[in-house]
């Protein structure tokens, strides 16, 4: 059974857990008529992994900023979200991981559940985050669980080594009629 906690100073080193591979099947291409985003995945004929540099997280930074939230399997993170205050009413989540072998399993979901439930505690109307358009898997991901599309940069990679990517913001309101997250 996964656990959810606030990673507290006693657990600090539990902030460092490692970003694994994760597949890179196609782009989630976004496009906007009127007041409506649409978008659509196409697939690249190869998959490729990627992994993501890892984060070295300063405890004391993120919880004057925000917190972290762990997902434990007993005493063994296996999964972490880490959100950060932002200036208008979404908290944003700055980082979403989960391992290998719990993915597929609901751990991140618990932990966005968790996470927009304290982002609610702490007066946000909600909480967003940003996916690259080239990991479509976690894009998904966020619009199975209720996420919407409510951005798409073009222009955030211009000038560096991924300048063929782009940045889709994903925002989550609590559900409608729910006391779950009040």
């Amino acid at each position: 059974m996964i656990l959810i906690k606030e990673i507290t100073s006693e657990m600090k080193a539990d902030l460092q857990l490692k970003n694994e591979p994760f597949e890179i099947r196609g782009r989630m291409v976004v496009t906007r008529t009127a007041d409506e985003w649409q978008h659509e995945v196409v697939l690249f004929e190869e998959k490729k992994q990627m992994t993501f540099p890892d984060e070295a997280y300063d405890f004391d930074a993120v919880v004057a900023d925000g917190f972290a939230l762990g997902a434990y399997d007993g005493e063994q993170c296996v999964g972490l979200a880490v959100m950060k205050n932002d200036w208008f009413k979404y908290m944003y989540v700055t980082d979403l991981k989960v391992k290998q072998l719990y993915r597929k399993q609901g751990v991140a979901r618990q932990l966005i559940e968790a996470a927009l439930y304290m982002a609610r505690e702490r007066g946000y109307a909600g909480i967003f985050t940003i996916g690259q358009d080239n990991n479509v898997n976690a894009c998904e991901f966020y619009l199975r669980n209720g996420f919407e599309i409510g951005g798409y940069n073009t222009h955030g990679y211009r000038h560096t080594a991924q300048e063929d990517k782009a940045d889709i913001y994903f925002y989550l309101d609590p559900p409608k009629n729910s006391n779950s997250y009040q």
